[in-house]
């Protein structure tokens, strides 16, 4: 009885140390890559990046912490402090506001000169997306269609002959600069009366030219509410406002610990378009779904994550 007890006892140690063993084997598995701080900017577009990128690097084995709904050069200074290690960035907003450089409307040349100078900052700038989030000029599809417009020159010329039959919608900030109202006349040759020009804030816009409060408005090219309310993006045929794709922007000393980190980054820029963004934008904004199922659905849909 007693050789029967002791036998029992010594194989139950056995087993405990087997499963002990294998906890703990199954705890190295389960272990993070590393600690990675996700920014973003408060607005619709970087919420959905920020999810995206959040919810993929975990499923890449990444312990990931998020700082969101940051302001535009308040997300940039914690990158270069340090404070964040990566953030989706315009290259348009990096080079006029960061880099105080002249405005590039090109994409490609525009990503080539941010990624260029922001080394010499020790920030690396991963693959430009296909999605621009620049000005975009408005207006219904229908009325667009039934006048003819499918470009900013044909609403020019439209302009010139019937400059008082257009109501356009503008914020304010876009009336006054000269990048703005102002550059966009002098490139095209037109000018519409200041009467005919309605300023509102920049939320109002898009629901005033869906209800005709005004014929065209300004607005931004992958905003979910142009595809929600049937709108025109007509094209800057005559290349006026600035390049605006997104891209992750990485601190250099993080790439350099974790150089995966790269490649899976470059992966979501590569199945991000303008389609994609506005959709998913219209997705937040338009059906009012939450932004994490949003975001972990699409990433599904790509067959980037199970």
């Amino acid at each position: 009885m007693k050789k029967f007890s002791l036998l029992f006892c010594v194989a139950l140690l056995a087993c405990m140390l087997t499963a002990c063993s294998s906890s703990e084997s199954n705890a190295g598995s389960n272990a993070s890559k590393g600690k990675i701080t996700v920014g973003g900017k408060d607005f619709t577009e970087q919420h959905i990046l920020t999810q995206i990128t959040s919810i993929y690097l975990k499923e890449k084995g990444y312990k990931v912490d998020e700082a969101s709904s940051m302001g535009s050069t308040v997300a940039r200074s914690a990158l270069e402090n340090g404070q964040l290690d990566v953030y989706w960035e315009y290259t348009g907003t990096a080079l006029m506001v960061y880099l105080k450089e002249p405005v590039e409307t090109d994409p490609d040349k525009a990503y080539e000169k941010v990624k260029e100078l922001d080394r010499k900052n020790e920030l690396e700038w991963l693959n430009k997306s296909e999605f621009n989030n620049t000005y975009a000029i408005l207006m219904r599809e229908d009325y667009a269609k039934e006048l003819g417009i499918k470009s900013i020159s044909d609403l020019a010329d439209f302009i010139k002959k019937n400059s008082s039959k257009l109501k356009f919608g503008s914020n304010s900030e876009f009336y006054a600069r000269k990048d703005g109202m102002k550059g966009l006349e002098k490139k095209y040759n037109f000018s519409l009366p200041a009467k005919n020009v309605v300023k509102m804030d920049t939320g109002l816009l898009y629901n005033s030219l869906k209800e005709g409060q005004v014929d065209v408005a300004v607005g931004f090219a992958t905003d979910g509410r142009i595809k929600g309310f049937k709108l025109l993006v007509l094209e800057d045929d005559s290349k006026f406002f600035p390049a605006y794709n997104g891209a992750p922007v990485i601190r250099q000393e993080v790439l350099e610990e974790y150089p995966e980190l790269g490649d899976l980054l470059n992966e979501l820029s590569d199945h991000l378009d303008a389609d994609t963004m506005k959709d998913l934008n219209y997705r937040v904004d338009i059906k009012h779904e939450d932004i994490n199922e949003v975001a972990k659905t699409w990433l599904v849909e790509q067959g980037m994550i199970d």
